[in-house]
């Protein structure tokens, strides 16, 4: 499980799967979210611009993004 620590009081979906190095583009985080490929919190989420905050789990391809503020 990556940690992805806020330095601001969220970020984005896209942001975050790009930080976590689950994607290598903008591009590619976008379409993997708009496909529903991306989970948050254990369910999919298809907005790109999903404001994600402390204690919430993203999940893409079996790999989870943990939020800590």
């Amino acid at each position: 499980m990556e940690i992805i620590k806020l330095r601001d009081d969220y970020i984005k979906l896209g942001q975050a799967l790009k930080a976590a190095g689950f994607v290598e583009s903008g591009v590619e985080a976008k379409f993997a979210i708009l496909d529903g490929l991306v989970k948050v919190n254990g369910k999919v989420e298809t907005q790109r611009g999903k404001k994600l905050r402390d204690g919430d789990i993203a999940e893409f391809k079996g790999k989870q993004i943990k939020i800590t503020g």
